[in-house]
């Protein structure tokens, strides 16, 4: 009987690297998605150790609105944030795994420390943050509401966080 040979296959990082777009690549894109009048959500992080309780994020994100786009923080930004063993995966390797995700529409990676700027120029009609947060703790609110928009915190799964998951292992 002849053994069957699986075939190692990479995944096709062209096809997902179509999500993750500089700022302004990411404004053509947005000014179709605005004239086509579908609602914008935003959302952002690190996402290192991705865990269930990020696709959780993710997709309760999604729901709110038409398009979800994620504002990811760069290497530097996590070091800067996190500590000098952070991230532990980085920013190509983060950003691939989101792009992969079906309801992730685009991811734009950024330098500073938090996605003021991001936030500034993209005009979401809602950001979300995990339940950890506050509402005046979220960056970005204020520009948000005073043109109409939302600011919702997504409910988060108990005991779940990449800091929780690195030390449990």
């Amino acid at each position: 009987m002849q053994k069957k040979r699986i075939m190692q296959k990479h995944l096709n990082l062209k096809e997902l690297q179509k999500k993750i777009l500089s700022l302004s690549e990411s404004l053509v894109v947005l000014d179709q998605w605005k004239s086509d009048c579908q609602k914008v959500v935003f959302t952002n992080g690190c996402f290192d150790v991705f865990h269930y309780g990020h696709l959780h994020l993710l997709y309760q994100s999604k729901i709110l609105g038409d398009k979800l786009i994620v504002g990811l923080n760069n290497d530097k930004s996590i070091a800067s944030l996190k500590g000098s063993k952070r991230p532990i995966y980085n920013q190509e390797q983060r950003s691939a795994i989101l792009s992969a995700i079906s309801f992730v529409d685009l991811i734009i990676v950024f330098s500073e420390q938090t996605p003021l700027n991001l936030i500034k120029t993209i005009k979401p009609d809602i950001i979300t943050k995990g339940s950890d947060y506050k509402i005046n703790q979220v960056v970005g609110r204020n520009e948000v509401i005073n043109k109409g928009g939302k600011v919702i915190l997504i409910p988060l799964i108990k005991n779940l966080s990449s800091s929780n998951v690195l030390k449990e292992i």
